[in-house]
């Protein structure tokens, strides 16, 4: 069977770096960002017959279309990494309300529904590994960054409920939570 994994949030940063990685494990990769040029970019690098999405994680339509096309262009993905992620340093009582809606989607809304449409997959196939990239920010907090906070932490508890969901498909959940 194919080793497919998808990559959100792969272009840039902890995203881009596990990419490079799994590509020298000799998985084929769908680099997904909100840019396409940018993943298009990230992709070539890594040689190969590796593909580029563009895809907005906060927008569910997106997330099932993507994964349409993956797997119409590599296969069924059996590994899902989430690295996308925005953050707005501000203080709370500065914090504009969509910019608070804005990272909650991106940060936590955004592995959800990536999870809700790879599981479909997933669970037919009865294995799979999803990794959710949080931060150290949402398990500590910091000055500044409630609202970023809010949204990595609120993925640690989604993927620790969700691997309770799914373990006895196979399929395993972890979250990582780096030191920015």
């Amino acid at each position: 069977m194919d080793k497919v994994c998808a990559v959100f949030g792969g272009s840039r940063g902890i995203g881009r770096a596990v990419a490079q990685l799994m590509a020298q494990k000799g998985y084929r990769l769908a680099i997904i960002a909100r840019n396409l040029e940018v993943a298009k970019a990230a992709a070539g690098e890594l040689g190969g017959d590796h593909l580029a999405f563009s895809c907005d994680v906060a927008k569910e339509r997106d997330v099932q279309n993507t994964f349409e096309e993956m797997e119409k262009n590599l296969g069924r993905v059996n590994f899902l990494v989430n690295a996308a992620g925005i953050n707005r340093d501000s203080l709370l009582v500065r914090t504009k309300t969509e910019d608070m809606i804005s990272q909650l989607h991106t940060n936590l809304l955004g592995s959800m529904l990536t999870c809700k449409v790879a599981l479909k997959t997933m669970i037919q196939q009865q294995r799979g590994s999803i990794v959710n990239v949080g931060s150290i920010i949402g398990l500590k907090g910091n000055s500044g960054q409630s609202v970023y906070s809010a949204g990595k932490g609120g993925l640690v508890g989604f993927s620790r409920a969700l691997a309770k969901e799914v373990a006895r498909k196979k399929i395993r959940v972890n979250v990582v939570a780096p030191d920015n």
